[in-house]
């Protein structure tokens, strides 16, 4: 079939508008919508457009829906570019500026901030390099006999371990000792680490096999944390009147290696990848769209942002907002790394 022009205006008319009131979408609505052509021209074409797989009808109604590949016609030939206005730009940043230097507390805002502008729900990974390297310490008196260790990896990472002292230390010996192993330890990762301490003694020794066992624990890890939000906002559509759709997307969900594979396998390392249905590679997955990118330091440290919900997603937000907030944990995580 020939997508001539006036096919894929109507293609676009029909999934904008079913986006927006999820009801099938008829020839009378269209010509309202004064194309200058015929209901009967409308109709037409309306079945061409379904004979070939764009649009669908549910027995019940006369009006068409979009289907799978309408959804991708849409996204790749129809779809205008489209930003978020300004004001919600300057709105989006000076929230993330508010935030200190703490990657936990990005990745909650993140997930809010995406689930809150295109009105779906949000996934978002937190950063991770190959292996963690050191970045910062600070060794803090409790007591005459605890001191709490805070530890800052490169990719964001803090930890906290309490530590006990045989002799009590004052505030300014354990800030010396953290600077003196702060300038000993930049940058190494745990093997290098881990080689280094053995030159150390005492307590010095103590936190840097602490560190070490530390940064080891992590890079063991099989999993990233996965921070979530948004997800009430999507069981509001009508996609999600029958509860047994509910329970399957609040399962799909907690399956945490899947939503974890899925990111990692479908996220682009460039730019902006919009998943429709059975692309994602999980019979889970067939009702539902995602919009992913990476953000992060090449080289350094990356995570994923994306947005998810039924294949009925107003596309254009869900891809400028995805794209928008990943170019601001890019230009944060250059903050990060460069100590600015």
């Amino acid at each position: 079939m020939e997508m001539t022009e006036r096919r894929r205006q109507i293609l676009g008319l029909v999934v904008r508008e079913y986006i927006k009131t999820a009801q099938p979408v008829g020839s009378e609505a269209l010509a309202r919508l004064k194309l200058g052509v015929s209901s009967a021209t409308i109709r037409n074409e309306l079945a061409a457009l379904e004979a070939e797989g764009f649009l669908t009808h549910p027995h019940t109604s006369a009006g068409r829906m979009p289907t799978e590949r309408g959804y991708r016609y849409f996204v790749e030939s129809v779809m205008d570019e489209f930003e978020l206005s300004p004001i919600e730009q300057r709105m989006i940043s000076h929230q993330f500026h508010q935030v200190t230097l703490d990657v936990e507390q990005w990745m909650r805002l993140s997930a809010a901030v995406l689930a809150h502008t295109s009105h779906t729900a949000a996934l978002v990974t937190a950063p991770r390099g190959p292996e963690s390297r050191f970045k910062h310490l600070e060794l803090i008196g409790i007591s005459d006999k605890v001191a709490m260790l805070v530890l800052v990896l490169q990719e964001g990472t803090v930890k906290q371990q309490m530590l006990n002292l045989s002799q009590p230390l004052p505030q300014e010996e354990l800030r010396r000792i953290a600077n003196r192993l702060n300038d000993y330890f930049a940058g190494l990762n745990s093997a290098r680490l881990h080689a280094r301490a053995r030159d150390l003694t005492d307590f010095t020794a103590t936190v840097a096999e602490t560190i070490a066992s530390l940064m080891e624990q992590l890079d063991q890890r099989t999993s990233r944390e996965i921070y979530r939000d948004g997800l009430l906002d999507i069981f509001r559509q009508p996609e999600f009147a029958a509860v047994d759709r509910m329970q399957q997307l609040l399962e799909m969900f907690e399956q945490h290696n899947l939503l974890e594979d899925m990111m990692l396998k479908l996220a682009p390392n460039q730019g902006v990848q919009v998943i429709i249905g059975r692309e994602g590679g999980h019979d889970e997955f067939n009702d539902y769209a995602m919009v992913l990118a990476r953000y992060g330091v090449e080289g350094e440290a990356s995570g994923i942002v994306s947005v998810f919900g039924p294949m009925r997603m107003p596309y254009p937000l869900a891809v400028s907002t995805v794209k928008y907030v990943s170019s601001l944990l890019d230009d944060l995580m250059l903050r990060f790394y460069g100590g600015r």
